[in-house]
């Protein structure tokens, strides 16, 4: 279960890299070394220390790192002074629905105290972030994981119940250390960064939420993740675990003839479902989730969305499934409805169909009750259908 996030601050929560790496080219130039951009950008993700104490060998100088850090903090001022600090866009937003949804937070930087209070207080989130780390207050900076070793004990959690976002190299290989898992902010200003064993690697944060995630986390951490939680119901991802009940409703003859594209050799069908689970989920957002009822905990059915060509259109589909035992209850309208809600208002999808044999009256009722209404006939293999259809309303 997600608890935490901790978040890098150099590109991830202000776009500095730059600023770093313009400041350190004009400090060295000061003193007739010079450097260039790209050799900066080796040291993303590392505490001013480290960087200096390579450049002295480097370079083979004569300075001591306290002289060099002193000239590269006028330098940093000198330019901080003149261009501020650059937010990243569409951060605060996700550290604000993070605080909403009571996760903790904190800062796990390679940059000085003093600097990390001077951000937060300068764009305002102070207030959000429980816990603000500096690499300069560990023995071994990143990218040793003694930084988020230190947040995720002074946030009271497990490493497995936290996530890290970051967008340097050096702190991708601090957070797997820790054995905690990051995502990873492909930040164009932070240089060539390699985040190849990120969980996942974002190229922005516009639609990046408290949902997004914790749904990573939870795939990371290999559990199901939920969708909705209804009066009578909780509707999630189906796991390895489900399978058996799985195999029970599609084996009732009358829940398997309105089934499409089910093997009739059921064990076959299962082990598809095997695939389907590990890898449709993460990598389209959505699925068929199960259906369980709240008080037993049983699956009891299928209900979601999912992609579907329908006469040379792409559509968004809605399907849903109930075991026999359940059917005159209204579960298939409260888990229809609640999915509708997700596909709107999470996924902000703009339109979802439903494809229905005109026979099966239980279906179109429940496609009517849940808003959909019928909009024309399809043909689709030969056969035709009701083609039902909804649309996110106007704000």
């Amino acid at each position: 279960m997600l608890k935490a996030v901790i978040f890098d601050m150099d590109g991830v929560l202000i776009d500095s890299e730059p600023l770093h790496a313009k400041a350190a080219l004009l400090a060295f130039k000061n003193i007739g070394v010079n450097i260039t951009l790209e050799y900066c950008y080796q040291f993303i993700g590392r505490t001013n220390a480290d960087m200096l104490e390579t450049i002295i060998y480097d370079y083979n100088l004569t300075y001591s790192s306290e002289e060099l850090l002193d000239l590269y903090n006028k330098s940093r001022k000198q330019l901080l002074d003149k261009e501020g600090y650059s937010p990243i866009p569409y951060t605060k937003e996700l550290i604000e629905d993070l605080y909403r949804h009571g996760i903790k937070l904190a800062i796990a930087s390679s940059s000085s105290s003093q600097d990390i209070e001077e951000v937060v207080s300068s764009l305002g989130i102070k207030k959000y972030f429980d816990h603000l780390i500096s690499g300069t207050t560990v023995k071994h900076p990143k990218p040793a994981p003694d930084v988020f070793i230190k947040a995720a004990r002074e946030l009271g959690v497990h490493t497995n119940e936290c996530i890290i976002i970051e967008d340097s190299y050096s702190g991708l290989m601090a957070g797997k250390s820790a054995g905690i898992p990051v995502i990873g902010f492909a930040n164009p200003n932070s240089g060539n960064q390699n985040l190849s064993d990120a969980c996942i690697i974002i190229e922005g944060f516009d639609e990046i939420d408290y949902n997004y995630v914790n749904q990573i986390h939870a795939r990371v951490n290999g559990e199901p993740v939920t969708i909705a939680d209804t009066s009578r119901l909780i509707i999630r991802e189906l796991s390895k675990n489900d399978l058996d009940d799985l195999k029970e409703i599609y084996a009732q003859p009358d829940v398997n003839k309105h089934i499409e594209d089910v093997d009739k050799d059921l064990d076959i069908e299962i082990e598809k479902q095997k695939a389907y689970i590990k890898n449709i989920y993460s990598f389209y957002g959505y699925g068929l989730w199960g259906i369980y009822h709240k008080e037993t905990g049983k699956l009891i059915g299928r209900c979601g969305i999912q992609n579907r060509k329908i006469q040379e259109k792409e559509e968004i589909e809605l399907g849903y499934l109930l075991s026999k035992d359940y059917w005159g209850s209204g579960f298939a309208s409260e888990s229809g409805k609640a999915v509708i809600d997700y596909a709107f208002h999470i996924l902000h999808i703009q339109r979802i169909v439903a494809v229905i044999e005109p026979e099966n009256y239980r279906s179109v009722k429940v496609a009517e009750r849940i808003g959909m209404s019928k909009e024309n006939t399809v043909t689709i293999n030969n056969k035709e259908y009701l083609l039902y259809s909804i649309e996110l309303p106007s704000p």
